[in-house]
């Protein structure tokens, strides 16, 4: 299986330094994707593996090719690392036909051989009667695929789309994130995706790799990272909206005891951090029930606790709650409604010991977040 490998840094005057350490498993279509809050460095990651801005120090390598070493002196430029990149505006030449945006750098090919790859790579993203058409004349999406076709046209061994849906309308990019991972999949190319939104990034990627702070903290499966953060940053990042200091005070039986103030909760005991830690916790992992707790024997935690404000997201409302400790649930309308949730309303909420992720507290990037919480 080839694997790319990329250990780098990036510096730039006056500003912050941007570093990688990746290994990422690039067998077949596996899509993986880099995560993280605008300005995190994700692009310039991105950037540094297509050869499109030079690293100050570190490697970066795809299976036995080495395409940047700083140490000896090698830097491949963007046309000899076999990659397509797929910019975030597309970057369609407005001169050009559809085809002749698709044809740009096959020049070095014999005239069939260049009509042949651009009729294939409109076929595949489904644009064949469109190839006469000037990009003025495209909606957002059949731009997006023109510019896929392009990248897919030079046959590369490794596919970089640099935030592909950020251009297009909400609505829009919605119906084409499914669109986007079938065509990625589809091919037998691995792909590195940038995005900051976290549901394009469950929606697209087999593997995510989170970037903050100029740094990447973790990589893995994406329901693992997103699951299951590494540390602090991760968590934050990722979307968990309730990260609190806490202390593991008991354990027994795979479960552990973790105080919050004067509350308690029981946790699963998946990560084996012990002492001070951060608990973490999504708010789309709280259940709520009208009243409050009675007494119960199981795995989930009754929290009493008070709704101090209500704020409709779309077509779900958030609620925030006092439980001893803030906390925070999403719920739908209807449920907002029947539950009769309004500040100063006495409820109920429910957390399963599964849910609740402990990080130990000290972890890198924990300092800042405590102070932010």
């Amino acid at each position: 299986m080839t694997a790319l490998s990329a250990r780098f840094a990036r510096r730039f005057p006056g500003g912050p330094a941007i570093r990688a350490d990746l290994d990422l498993p690039l067998g077949g279509a596996e899509v993986t994707v880099l995560f993280g809050p605008s300005g995190a460095g994700k692009t310039t990651i991105l950037r540094c593996l297509a050869g499109l801005e030079t690293p100050d120090e570190g490697t970066v390598r795809l299976g036995a090719e080495t395409w940047f070493d700083a140490d000896s002196g090698v830097n491949r430029p963007p046309q000899a690392r076999r990659v397509g990149f797929l910019f975030q505006d597309h970057a369609l030449f407005p001169h050009l036909t559809v085809a002749g945006n698709v044809a740009f750098g096959l020049a070095g090919l014999p005239r069939a051989e260049r009509e042949r790859r651009v009729s294939d790579g409109l076929s595949f993203v489904g644009l064949s009667g469109l190839a006469a058409r000037r990009p003025r004349e495209l909606s957002g999406g059949e731009s997006q695929r023109v510019a896929l076709a392009r990248a897919l046209v030079r046959r590369p061994a490794l596919l970089l789309l640099d935030e592909p849906l950020s251009a297009l309308d909400s609505p829009l990019r919605i119906r084409l994130r499914g669109e986007l991972r079938t065509l990625l999949t589809s091919l037998e190319i691995p792909s590195v995706v940038v995005t900051h939104d976290r549901a394009e990034a469950l929606a697209l990627g087999d593997r995510v790799a989170v970037v903050t702070e100029g740094e990447v903290r973790q990589t893995g499966p994406v329901d693992e990272v997103f699951s299951r953060p590494a540390d602090v940053g991760v968590a934050r990042v990722t979307g968990v909206e309730c990260v609190l200091p806490g202390r593991v005070v008991a354990e027994a039986d795979g479960v552990v005891t973790v105080a919050i103030g004067g509350a308690r909760l029981a946790a699963a005991d998946l990560t084996g951090a012990r002492g001070e830690v951060f608990v973490c916790l999504r708010a789309e992992d709280v259940l709520l029930e009208r009243g409050a707790p009675a007494f119960r024997e199981s795995a989930r935690n009754h929290l009493a606790a008070t709704v101090t404000a209500v704020t409709p997201e779309g077509p779900l409302v958030r609620v925030a709650l006092d439980c001893g400790f803030p906390l925070s649930a999403l719920v739908t309308r209807p449920a907002r409604d029947e539950l009769g949730l309004v500040p100063g309303a006495a409820v109920t909420a429910v957390v399963k010991a599964a849910s609740i992720v402990l990080v130990p507290r000290g972890e890198k990037g924990g300092l800042s977040l405590l102070q932010e919480a």
